[in-house]
C-alpha cells in the first residue's frame, strides 16, 4: 500500500510539472496577412502579447485566401485577415466562431513619379485603373488570391474590366506578398495597388510615389476570426479568444493607435465592445 502512495504521489508531482511546463509554453497558430508582418506592427504586439498572456503566437504569413484554406482545414487556431465577403463566408459555413473587426487602413495606388497614365486627380479608383489600361503603362499585381488581390480584382470590375483577360506585356502579375510585389513594381517602375502600412513601411521605393489615395472604396478593415473547435477539437479555442480580449483591449488597441512611421499611424483601431 505504502509503495502505491509513494507511485501515486510521484504520478502527481509529475503531473503536475507537466501542466506548469505546458502553461509556460502555450502556443497559438495564427495566419496573418503579409501587411500585418510587413508593416512591423507584429513586432510590437507579439512580445507584450507575450509578456501579458504568457503566449507564444507562431504567425504563418500569407495571403488571405491561403489564410482561409488553412482555417478551414484547421492548420491554424485563428486568422487575421482583410476581405470582408470572404470572412463572412467563413463563418457562415462553420470554420469561425464569430468575425471580430480590430483595426483598419485603407489601400493606395502607387506608381512612377512621372504617372505615364495621368492617376492623379482622377475622380475615383476605377477610373485611375482603367487609365493604366488604356495607356497600357506596366502594372504590377500581387495575383496571389490575397486581400489586396481581391481588392484589385473588384475594382477592375467595377470599372468593365477583367484581370485575367489582360496581357503579360504590360500587366505583370507575380504570385507573391506585398513587400516583393512593391519591390517588382519598383524594379520595373510600375503602378501597384498596396495597403498603406506596407507603403510606409517599404524602404526600396525607388521612383515610386503614392499617386492615387482617398476613394471610400479602398477601405480596408482587418477581422479577426477564432477557428471551430466543433469542426476541428484539436485548435486552442481558449488561447484564441484569450487573444482576441488582449486585441480589443484598451492596451492592445492602444499599441495599434500608437504605432506610427514618423507621424503617421499605419492602423486605426476600431474594435468594439461586446
Amino acid at each position: 500500500m505504502r509503495r502505491l502512495l509513494i507511485l501515486a504521489g510521484w504520478i502527481s508531482i509529475a503531473a503536475q510539472v507537466l501542466f506548469t511546463h505546458l502553461a509556460g509554453a502555450a502556443e497559438l497558430r495564427l495566419a496573418v496577412t503579409t501587411s500585418f508582418h510587413n508593416s512591423g506592427l507584429s513586432d510590437v504586439l507579439l512580445p507584450q502579447i507575450k509578456e501579458e498572456l504568457n503566449l507564444d503566437v507562431r504567425l504563418l504569413i500569407v495571403g488571405t485566401g491561403q489564410a482561409l484554406k488553412l482555417g478551414r482545414a484547421g492548420d491554424v487556431d485563428a486568422i487575421l485577415v482583410h476581405s470582408r465577403a470572404a470572412e463572412e463566408k467563413f463563418v457562415s459555413e462553420g470554420f469561425g466562431t464569430h468575425r471580430r473587426e480590430i483595426m483598419y487602413n485603407d489601400f493606395v495606388l502607387v506608381g512612377p513619379s512621372n504617372d505615364p497614365a495621368s492617376v492623379r486627380g482622377m475622380a475615383n479608383v476605377a477610373q485611375a485603373l482603367k487609365a493604366i489600361k488604356q495607356q497600357q503603362s506596366v502594372f504590377v499585381s500581387r495575383g496571389d488570391d490575397s486581400g489586396t488581390h481581391r481588392k484589385e480584382k473588384a475594382i477592375w470590375r467595377s470599372a468593365g474590366l477583367t484581370a485575367e483577360g489582360f496581357g503579360s506585356n504590360w500587366y505583370r502579375a507575380v504570385g507573391s506578398g506585398m513587400g516583393a510585389t512593391l519591390n517588382t513594381a519598383s524594379a520595373m517602375n510600375a503602378y501597384v495597388l498596396a495597403d498603406r502600412a506596407s507603403w510606409l513601411k517599404f524602404k526600396n521605393k525607388g521612383d515610386l510615389q503614392l499617386l492615387f489615395a482617398g476613394d471610400p472604396v479602398l477601405f480596408n478593415q482587418y477581422a479577426y476570426l477564432p477557428i471551430s473547435a466543433d469542426i476541428h477539437e484539436h485548435v486552442n479555442i481558449q488561447a484564441a479568444l484569450a487573444l482576441e480580449s488582449w486585441l480589443v483591449s484598451e492596451t492592445g488597441q492602444g499599441l495599434i493607435a500608437d504605432y506610427k512611421i514618423g507621424q503617421e499611424r499605419l492602423f486605426t483601431p476600431n474594435a468594439k465592445v461586446n
